[in-house]
């Protein structure tokens, strides 16, 4: 019989690629890890795993295993957490997955509400930014995936096998140095930084930044690029190039040395909370895409 705790200590070897990797992953000892995937071989009455110089190998029914032991997992994961609610949300928890934009401004306030509400649930977050979050969530790795989409073609298709809770619409607003020359314009045409040096931020928001300024006539010279939002804004500030990044993300830093100034076209990003219909019904995760929805409002 195959026991899911061998099944997500066959997933970590797979990851890490070792015996002893896996067991600092798991937090438990070599020997355990050892004596679980020969219990496990044992059960699926096959090899698994094949040592090859100091890192293992999935053989090839390791590798259908390890295929279908994300779904188990997540399927046990929302049974887990079914019964739990069912205690009145004592013994909850979520697992939650968040671009930084969102955790330093949306997740603070719900997680706080959903604390106060339900104070034995637990959470957890990471930061991830999608598509990464996304995957995340499919390999049932969390239950909620705070994540953005531009409207960029197939953008609206990437969701369909997971349930999308839409919680705000965030701009695009353009980021000049003190002392530019479009500092004091209310509006700029994005064409009117044709020739300026670009800072760009996530690889979603470096694609996206491409294609409008390809759309309006020109390829951005981008010198700098950084995932981190107060470094793009303290770059900007420097008067090392503009940037365009969303509202969302100037919410929790000041950009000193900066000008906010009104871009031209219009660009927005959707955010929302992503969960697997499995697990959409289970009350913890409800409620906290409850109050991510009430934060978002906010």
């Amino acid at each position: 019989m195959i026991e899911a705790r061998h099944l997500r200590v066959l997933r970590a070897v797979a990851t890490t690629g070792s015996f002893s990797a896996a067991a600092r992953e798991l937090g438990c000892t070599q020997p355990a890890v050892s004596q679980q995937m020969k219990a496990l071989e044992s059960s699926a009455g096959t090899p698994l795993l094949i040592r090859t110089g100091r890192e293992m190998r999935l053989t090839q029914a390791g590798e259908a295993l390890v295929r279908h032991a994300a779904g188990i997992l997540a399927g046990l994961t929302a049974a887990e957490e079914e019964v739990a609610a069912i205690a009145g949300l004592r013994a909850g928890r979520v697992r939650l997955v968040s671009f930084p934009s969102g955790s330093s401004t949306l997740v603070p306030t719900a997680l706080a509400a959903l604390r106060a509400a339900h104070p034995g649930t637990r959470v957890s977050l990471v930061d991830a930014e999608p598509p990464r979050s996304v995957e995340m969530l499919r390999d049932g790795d969390c239950d909620v995936a705070l994540a953005f989409r531009y409207g960029t073609a197939g953008a609206e298709s990437e969701w369909d096998d997971l349930v999308v809770r839409p919680l705000l619409v965030d701009r695009l607003v353009g980021l000049v140095p003190e002392g530019h020359r479009l500092a004091e314009a209310g509006k700029v045409a994005i064409a009117d930084l044709a020739d300026e040096s670009w800072i760009a931020g996530c690889p979603r928001c470096r694609r996206q930044l491409v294609e409008v300024c390809e759309s309006a006539g020109f390829t951005p010279r981008i010198d700098f690029a950084t995932d981190d939002y107060p470094a793009v804004i303290g770059l900007v500030g420097a008067g090392l190039g503009v940037a365009v990044l969303p509202e969302l993300a100037l919410e929790s830093v000041r950009p000193k040395g900066a000008r906010l100034v009104t871009v031209e076209p219009s660009v927005h990003r959707e955010i929302v909370a992503l969960t697997l219909p499995d697990l959409a019904h289970v009350p913890a995760v409800s409620a906290t895409l409850s109050q991510l929805t009430l934060a978002a409002s906010r």
